[in-house]
């Protein structure tokens, strides 16, 4: 009799480990092979075409995606629209974020080929590695078979996204719910050598860092004059943009953590790098290294961060259009 107990309870254990791997193992490269097989050329070749006449779609593309997958998954749930109740896409964090129309136009051309059978949550995972790739930036492995959450929360966003004045103790913690660690902040942090910010995303640390009307004094000094000086000349600028990565945010490079070494993160969780012993010998070892090291260990973790807690098999839907759920 304790036998067959000690038996039952050893299935019982293999089946729960099997259950709890299953997710990510029902992701797999080429899902549609058979069932669309032409769904993730018609992708490549759309974000390459558009994306060699508007480049800084890049990083909104790879934002997007971020954003997605730290708000109940990599589910598309950042595509939805806000009905009786408001969306992700309306959370403060999201207000910024460019590129729906973009992706709403590939599932447009993906479903033209195979009706109901790509998931958004897909498109948005391939069009944002594709579009870093065809402005020279690393390309990583991106296995398919996401299905599209039904729910998109607002509060949910405010919440679980990081946020450009977040410190290295709520970072850490964020990346940890997420199954993230330390070596992913870092490098998807990286994600800022391309792109741009409005200057209200951080004039607190020129103008009221601890509302004295004080200045940050992690932020370079000279760094922050010349902010003053050329860019944001209030507190209050909501129309001036300033590149994360001065003078290379156009290329997917190392430079970012250069800036954030002479303490000229633009952000405070640029700074908060600086603010941990792991994270801060993480961006000397990078800067030490190659390119190719850089991207080899950037698409890790990206790769890692598009498995989050994505839904497969038959859980959420296939949306017909990405930015309202099945009726």
């Amino acid at each position: 009799m304790k036998m067959r107990n000690q038996s039952h309870c050893i299935k019982v254990l293999i089946l729960c480990i099997l259950a709890a791997g299953s997710t990510h193992a029902q992701l797999q490269l080429g899902f549609y092979t058979k069932s669309c097989p032409k769904a993730e050329q018609i992708i490549a070749n759309f974000v390459h075409e558009h994306i060699r006449n508007a480049p800084s779609l890049a990083a909104p593309l790879i934002r997007m995606h971020f954003h997605d997958c730290f708000v109940r998954g990599c589910d598309g749930s950042v595509l939805l629209n806000s009905t009786s109740k408001q969306a992700e896409k309306d959370a403060p964090p999201n207000l910024t974020v460019r590129g729906f129309d973009f992706i709403d136009r590939v599932k447009s051309l993906v479903e033209a080929e195979c009706p109901g059978v790509v998931s958004c949550a897909d498109i948005l995972a391939l069009s944002a590695r594709d579009s870093v790739a065809a402005t020279g930036g690393p390309y990583w492995k991106v296995p398919t078979g996401r299905r599209d959450g039904v729910i998109s929360n607002l509060v949910e966003a405010r919440s679980q996204i990081p946020a450009p004045f977040h410190n290295i103790t709520v970072l850490q913690k964020l990346f940890q719910d997420q199954g993230l660690d330390l070596k992913d902040l870092v490098l998807l942090s990286g994600a800022h050598t391309i792109g741009i910010s409005l200057c209200t995303s951080f004039s607190n640390r020129l103008y009221n860092f601890t509302g004295k009307g004080d200045q940050d004094p992690s932020l370079d000094s000279e760094y922050a004059k010349n902010l003053k000086t050329f860019k944001c000349k209030n507190i209050n600028d909501n129309t001036t943009i300033v590149e994360m990565d001065p003078g290379s945010r156009k290329t997917f490079d190392l430079s970012y953590y250069n800036q954030v070494s002479k303490r000229r993160g633009l952000f405070e969780s640029d700074a908060a790098l600086l603010n941990n012993a792991v994270t801060k010998s993480l961006v000397t070892q990078l800067l030490q290294g190659s390119i190719e090291n850089f991207y080899a260990e950037f698409a890790k973790s990206i790769e890692k961060m598009g498995k989050i807690k994505v839904k497969t098999g038959s859980e959420g839907e296939i949306r017909k259009q990405c930015a309202f759920v099945n009726s």
